[in-house]
């Protein structure tokens, strides 16, 4: 399979839209499940940390609900694809307004959550591209 194939592929969205869900649930479960060791270690208030895990739990229901249509809502993926790159840029502006005392731990969480949905977003953005009318393109 080539790589425009793959990325035309009627499934890359779902698959995509899986990963989100994953990647989401796994940190809000992780903020949520260990909101004051992660406090403690990144420097990140605590309030902070268990309001984004409970956002990040319910926004992967979302997605999984998104992946599992037999044929993705496009509209609603446009509009992820926006939100993971405002995710980013909170992230970067989190770390940029310089309000909490961030240790070295604290900024490779942040940083790490704005590389993986910018990562999303691009793959995302390019499956929406790729599959224009819920027809695959093989260009």
């Amino acid at each position: 399979m080539s790589t425009t194939t793959f990325f035309a592929s009627p499934r890359f969205l779902s698959r995509v839209m899986w990963a989100d869900a994953a990647s989401c649930a796994a940190s809000g479960a992780l903020q949520l499940l260990f909101t004051e060791s992660l406090a403690r270690l990144t420097g990140l208030p605590a309030a902070l940390l268990g309001g984004t895990g409970v956002f990040l739990l319910g926004y992967a229901a979302l997605a999984a609900w998104m992946a599992s249509r037999a044929t993705p809502p496009r509209g609603l993926i446009g509009l992820v694809v926006f939100g993971n790159l405002g995710w980013a840029l909170g992230c970067i502006a989190l770390l940029a307004c310089g309000a909490f005392p961030v240790s070295a731990w604290g900024v490779a969480w942040v940083l790490a959550q704005a590389a993986c949905v910018v990562v999303l977003a691009e793959l995302q953005w390019t499956g929406l591209r790729r599959t224009r009318s819920g027809r695959a393109v093989t260009a």
